[in-house]
């Protein structure tokens, strides 16, 4: 079995798989989405807000509101998920690494 394995392969990270894809960038802007997505849901059940009460309240529309929270959905802004993290109480931070 250890022949099979590539040398210079073991103990390399994901990160470095992906770059080596060419896909790390796209990866983790999808990751971050669907974790952002599942937040935002997550706080609205614990708030107990609706969808339609959720879109009135950032005055948008149901199915933008859809967008926002489908994780394959990415052309999200950062205005929009701000707003959304005000109306349930909580705050978007984004930071550089």
């Amino acid at each position: 079995m250890a022949d099979n394995i590539e040398r210079g392969s073991v103990g390399s990270s994901f990160d470095d798989f992906l770059k080596e894809q060419g896909t790390l960038e796209e990866t983790t802007a999808q990751a971050i989405k669907r974790v952002l997505a599942y937040q935002l849901a997550e706080a609205m059940k614990e708030k107990r807000i609706s969808k339609v009460e959720m879109a009135r309240k950032l005055a948008t529309s149901r199915s933008q509101l859809d967008r926002l929270l489908d994780p394959e959905q990415d052309g999200v802004t950062l205005g929009t998920l701000s707003r959304a993290a005000e109306v349930l109480g909580r705050k978007l931070t984004v930071n550089l690494q």
